[in-house]
């Protein structure tokens, strides 16, 4: 499967990195690591993560990362992975 980072999910990543970095650059490097690790693991086990609490198509996920609800949507037919955005839990409304 390949990934798919859509220019929304890294306008918004870039804000929450930014953010991050105002505190710490190092921590918003290994955040960035860390969420790369995570998102690449995907490839091995598009399904791993729970159907979306705002969709009722089985192929639209949220990955849970330290806070954060990542929604993507899995195309069989095309074998790929594709990164809809970034928000965070409270924002997404867990």
């Amino acid at each position: 499967m390949q990934i798919l980072k859509t220019a929304r999910f890294l306008d918004e990543l870039a804000v929450i990195v930014d953010f991050i970095a105002k505190d710490s650059l190092s921590q918003a490097f290994i955040f960035l690591d860390k969420l790369d690790e995570r998102v690449f693991s995907l490839k091995d086990a598009p399904y791993s993560c729970r159907q979306s609490t705002k969709s009722n198509d089985t192929n639209v996920r949220d990955l849970v990362f330290m806070g954060y609800v990542i929604p993507y949507r899995v195309n069989k037919e095309k074998m790929q992975i594709e990164i809809i955005g970034i928000f965070s839990a409270n924002e997404w409304g867990m």
